[in-house]
């Protein structure tokens, strides 16, 4: 089975439900496409996030080895799904004969109808939250760690990660209110150029770390964590809601894949050489956002607010689809300021009660991405090219969505286990 093969169009039409009707004028603006450059910018800037963080203290318990193998298979397997998603969208619309699939949500919808709108709808909303959720978790950690590593007394009763996190919260209530988020979009590229700062400068420490300590190594950490990082490892690769919005705006859609495939091979370097060397640096000591490790000079103490300043900003972008969906759904798409407040609200509750980042990590990769990166793309293209698919595209797509439930109930329960171990 070949994508290119795919990708074509047959005699086979499926009776797709008419999307909801939208007052869009015939002869619009044009769309401004983009460069194959700024494509693969912008690929990355969808799938490199606050993850990376997380690798190091994975493989301190799957094993350098283990945790290394993990994350190439789930590369590999995270781009064919988005991959699925592209020939999915192209083979519906060669049907239709124009564009009118913009979104992961509309695609659900020309699929399954309202149901499957629905069921990426929660996807989407749970993901994205839960990406939030875990910046504050950093964001406090870090804070607590810098301004508190040598006083742990409590001020009114709140522990220092509980003061930093509710400190937060009045000003992400204030950018969280801003009803477009076009001023913070340049917000979002400084975070990611302060990432790959950061990576390089972590990189760099732990060499030096490394040639002075030599810590004891294992390459593999057992079968009880494997699900465990691969829920760290999905969680890390997660950017598929942006895939068929990307691809929409690329100027070169046959290169798209080639573009795609480039910068996820890229990312998977980077992930790999970061979690690696994170993980040779400190052994059994590595902590699960590996700055932390760095002690307390001026380079670490810079980088890590650097990272919490980036983050900070970088909340309310990620949380902007979790409106789009809320809003649409409960106030006819209207602006709506007290709904918004409490999602925030919410999101800061639940980061409360987490206490360590990668373990959330796990969690949401295992439970939300797992489905949303590999469940629904498969059955989707399932669904779309049954009648086309020979027996080995049948067996290879519901192989992935049997695959990618098995990850989710198993990495679930794996990471809810960890979490509730270290609350003990």
């Amino acid at each position: 089975m070949g994508f290119d093969k795919e990708a074509s169009s047959s005699s086979h039409v499926i009776q797709a439900p008419p999307l909801p009707r939208e007052d869009t004028p015939l002869l619009g603006q044009p769309r401004q496409l983009s460069s194959q450059s700024k494509t693969f910018a912008n690929i990355f800037i969808a799938i490199v996030g606050a993850g990376v963080l997380g690798l190091p203290y994975t493989f301190k318990k799957t094993g350098w080895l283990m945790g290394s193998l993990m994350l190439f298979s789930v590369a590999l397997l995270t781009y064919y799904c988005m991959m699925l998603l592209v020939f999915t969208r192209r083979k519906l619309e060669s049907l239709h004969g124009f564009s009118k699939i913009n979104s992961f949500g509309d695609l659900g919808f020309m699929v399954c109808g309202p149901l499957g709108r629905f069921a990426v709808d929660v996807m989407i909303v749970l993901a994205q939250a839960g990406f939030c959720v875990s910046y504050l978790i950093f964001i406090a950690n870090t804070l607590a760690y810098v301004f508190n590593a040598d006083n742990h007394t409590s001020f009114l009763g709140l522990s220092p990660k509980t003061m930093y996190l509710w400190a937060c919260f009045p000003f992400q209530l204030g950018l969280n209110s801003i009803a477009t988020l076009t001023h913070l979009a340049p917000l979002s590229i400084f975070a990611d150029v302060v990432d790959l700062g950061v990576i390089g400068v972590v990189m760099v420490e732990d060499v030096l770390f490394f040639m002075k300590n030599r810590p004891v190594l294992k390459a593999f950490g057992g079968f009880s964590v494997f699900f465990y990082g691969l829920g760290v490892a999905v969680y890390s690769f997660e950017g598929v809601g942006m895939i068929l919005p990307l691809e929409l705006e690329a100027k070169y859609k046959d290169k798209f894949g080639k573009v795609l495939g480039f910068c996820m091979a890229f990312i998977s370097l980077l992930y790999g050489a970061f979690g690696f060397l994170g993980y040779f640096a400190f052994g059994d000591e590595t902590k699960d956002i590996v700055t932390t490790n760095m002690g307390g000079g001026l380079v670490s103490t810079v980088v890590q607010l650097g990272l919490c300043i980036n983050l900070f900003f970088t909340f309310p972008l990620m949380m902007n689809p979790v409106y789009e969906v809320v809003e649409r759904r409960f106030c006819d798409s209207r602006y709506c300021l007290w709904l918004r407040w409490v999602v925030v609200l919410g999101v800061s509750l639940v980061a409360l009660l987490v206490p360590n980042f990668a373990d959330f990590l796990s969690l949401v990769g295992s439970s939300v991405c797992c489905a949303l990166g590999f469940v629904l793309p498969a059955s989707f293209h399932l669904m779309v090219f049954k009648n086309e698919l020979g027996w080995n595209g049948l067996i290879l797509d519901a192989a992935i969505v049997v695959l990618g439930v098995i990850m989710a109930v198993s990495g679930t329960s794996s990471s809810l286990m960890e979490i509730f171990a270290s609350n003990v």
